[in-house]
């Protein structure tokens, strides 16, 4: 493993939340001062005028402050993470890690792009086609960017591209180099780094190559996603043949390995500026909830709105608050509907004497929310909505007592603990659970999971794993009541869900959605009006 050396300087200014915004002329992506995409707000680097492919300080004021490369998060910060990434691994390794592709719904009509989480993670850059390396140099590490080169015409049509200057001078790449010539590139990186005997780790994320726990791999039967990247035109099929044996293992002496755990690894704990953009998206989706659980409804037994008004409703606020997209696809559950864990048709009349169980959030900044709330259409609880909704709160209000470093946890042990406390409750309220009607019908979900750029974050963290102070999970124990006989009549087709974010300290925990009302006479005057919300 490497020193942290200068880094480890850069660690102590990142924790204490400080961006540094002195100018700073660069070369390389290891020099000892990160780079800045715009440092000083008196002085941009970069003209507006040169077009880039996604916002910066200097043509998105509103929306970066400066030295900022997406919304919260410097240059500084994206450049620590890659030297965190390199010092944690072999000297010599080389990483390479594919940006994502855009999708197409049907012929030329395409989805809204979302970049590949760990290629974003470690550069910031939301462009699609696009491939990083990084690998080992005199000076520290270095960082090359492969991308679609300028083109004027394709610009006309779809917008600008950074190119190669923009991934240069301001995501601080020290080479760019047009994806067409991605193949020829890797073949010759992978020879010169290697020799006859033993080399260094090659560690990859690339689609269609899923490195095991051993270090030689067989191919994938899903190669296409890495072939539509080495097979662009300036690429000859021998390149392209002889890099997807040095990936895959099955040609050269170097040793492959998952690019995605290490990465995993530095996501896991949020930093100062993580948890700030986490705290914004978690309260402009505790505003939504609170705005969507107040849709007036005429005074008649049912309402002429269906469960996706409301999320409908959802949607719109949180776009009004900044968002650019649903973190997922949103969860509307009224009535006998809530016994479906995943229902998302939401296409169903809402009735006055139902509850709602709304499992929404926004994304914002590149992370993820995560939030459920239930709620009455009427605005007031019945009296076994209300024992069956607080019957789940008093249990999640206890989890997440336990969601502190030192108290040992892992998501496994918070799960058990959910479930007997679910136990006794119920059974307090006269159900009958006989062999194992808590964990397949009653209860049928797992408790949380890691949370932060991508929804279910970090899947390489094992539930079994003792929770750490800096990541963020949700603590989210529900309630499902199908009109079983030996369930109480007066529980039939009722649920109830309440989740929440939960930032795991040392020696204590905070709630990011902490805004979204759940006491019960916060859920109702929210209902009828009675709370403002911003």
């Amino acid at each position: 493993m490497r020193k942290a050396g200068e880094s480890a300087r850069l660690v102590t200014r990142l924790a204490s939340g400080t961006i540094y915004r002195t100018i700073c002329t660069r070369g390389y992506a290891s020099a000892a001062s990160a780079p800045l995409a715009h440092p000083n707000a008196g002085a941009p680097i970069v003209s507006p005028s040169k077009g880039y492919g996604q916002p910066l300080p200097s043509t998105h004021s509103h929306l970066l402050a400066p030295g900022e490369l997406t919304p919260g998060i410097s240059a500084e910060e994206y450049e620590h993470r890659r030297r965190a990434l390199m010092e944690g691994l072999e000297e010599g390794s080389i990483v390479l890690i594919a940006g994502g592709r855009l999708k197409f719904m049907t012929g030329a009509i395409f989805y809204k792009f979302r970049q590949a989480t760990n290629f974003w993670y470690l550069t910031g850059w939301e462009e699609p086609d696009s491939f990083l390396v990084l690998g080992d140099d005199a000076k520290g590490y270095k960082m090359t960017l492969f991308s679609p080169q300028k083109n004027p015409y394709d610009e006309m049509w779809h917008g600008a591209r950074s190119g190669r200057e923009g991934a240069m001078e301001v995501f601080g790449a020290d080479d760019a180099v047009d994806i067409a010539h991605l193949a020829f590139r890797l073949k010759s990186l992978l020879h010169s780094s290697s020799n006859t005997f033993s080399s260094p780790p090659l560690y990859i994320d690339i689609p269609g190559v899923t490195p095991s726990s051993r270090t030689r791999l067989r191919p994938s039967t899903k190669t296409k996603s890495i072939l539509e990247f080495l097979v662009p035109t300036n690429s000859t099929s021998s390149d392209t043949d002889e890099v997807m044996e040095i990936v895959t293992g099955q040609k050269g002496n170097r040793p492959i390995k998952s690019a995605a755990i290490e990465v995993e690894k530095l996501r896991l704990i949020k930093s100062p500026a993580e948890l700030r953009v986490m705290r914004r998206a978690a309260d402009i989706s505790s505003a939504a909830h609170s705005k969507a659980s107040h849709l007036p409804l005429p005074p008649t037994e049912t309402s002429s709105k269906l469960e996706h008004s409301l999320v409908s409703h959802f949607e719109y606020q949180t776009a009004l608050a900044g968002s650019l997209r649903p973190a997922y696809v949103p969860v509307c559950a009224s009535g006998a509907s809530g016994l479906t864990v995943h229902y998302t048709k939401n296409l169903l009349p809402l009735y006055s004497g139902d509850l709602v169980v709304l499992d929404a959030g926004c994304e914002w900044g590149g992370y993820a929310s995560d939030i459920t709330r239930t709620f009455p259409v009427s605005g007031s609880f019945s009296g076994p909505q209300k024992d069956l909704y607080e019957a789940a709160l008093r249990v999640q209000k206890a989890c997440i007592k336990l969601c502190s470093a030192d108290q040992g946890m892992s998501l496994d042990d918070l799960h058990a603990r959910s479930s007997a406390l679910l136990r006794s409750e119920l059974i307090d309220l006269g159900f009958t659970l006989r062999g194992n009607d808590l964990e397949r019908t009653v209860y049928p979900h797992f408790v949380g999971h890691p949370i932060g750029i991508d929804l279910h974050d970090t899947f390489s963290f094992g539930r079994n794993e003792r929770i750490k102070s800096g990541m963020v999970i949700t603590i989210e124990p529900g309630i499902f009541v199908p009109p079983h006989p030996n369930f109480p009549k007066e529980f039939h087709n009722l649920s109830a869900r309440v989740e929440d974010e939960v930032l795991v300290r040392e020696d204590d925990y905070v709630v990011l959605s902490v805004n979204a009302p759940k006491e019960v006479v916060d859920v109702e005057a929210c209902c009828q009006g009675l709370l403002e919300w911003k």
